[in-house]
């Protein structure tokens, strides 16, 4: 629970290549506050581990991470921690577009919610949404995404860096089947059995 809006680090969970860019974006609305960035589980446990001052608040974000985040991390934020997914709610875990364009989605998007103990199931606070091409292959997806979620961590990168307290809840939902590394796996196998339609349309998804 949040006591004051005050609000002194940022954990930043994501990889070598957008941190330095995401903390520029922090640091233009709130030049004081400290950013640390991990893109481990165990980095992250270590910086967790950091007391800070009285009365300071510390805040998680994570974005196009495959790290998983302890619950006992979780529970010890002084608020929630959010999570920027690169999929729409309609399709929660990995692999998000190879999914999307195997099941011929016609609209994909991204989202930014509460990070909770089971992957990509916390309240959502913000979904962008946009046509998919028809000539897309999951690569081309993954991109596109990709682009707006940034877009949109832009947008939002003024609250995060400036104000502890919750973002408000847009009101969408989770729904669909939470996908696994393991189910991209094994939608990558091509078996004698299979159509020629059917082996172009798991090439373009999964490649």
């Amino acid at each position: 629970m949040v006591a004051s809006n005050m609000l002194a680090e940022i954990i930043l969970l994501t990889g070598e290549v957008e941190a330095p860019h995401l903390s520029s974006m922090l640091h233009s609305h709130n030049s004081m506050i400290n950013i640390v960035h991990v893109d481990t589980a165990d980095q992250l446990s270590a910086a967790c581990e950091i007391a800070l001052p009285h009365g300071k608040n510390r805040r998680l974000i994570a974005f196009c991470t495959r790290a998983i985040v302890p619950e006992r991390i979780l529970n010890n934020l002084n608020g929630p921690a959010y999570n920027f997914h690169p999929g729409p709610p309609t399709y929660p875990g990995s692999h998000p577009a190879s999914f999307a364009i195997y099941e011929k989605a016609r609209k994909y998007g991204v989202t930014v919610h509460e990070m909770t103990a089971q992957v990509d199931t916390g309240p959502i606070v913000a979904v962008k949404w946009f046509e998919i091409s028809p000539k897309m292959r999951f690569a081309d997806l993954e991109l596109h995404a990709y682009k707006f979620l940034v877009a949109t961590f832009s947008k939002m990168a003024k609250r995060l860096a400036t104000n502890a307290l919750p973002l408000p809840y847009s009101g969408d939902k989770w729904s669909g089947n939470t996908s696994t590394n393991e189910e991209f796996e094994s939608m990558r196998k091509i078996t004698e059995d299979m159509d020629e339609e059917e082996i172009k349309r798991r090439f373009r998804a999964f490649g």
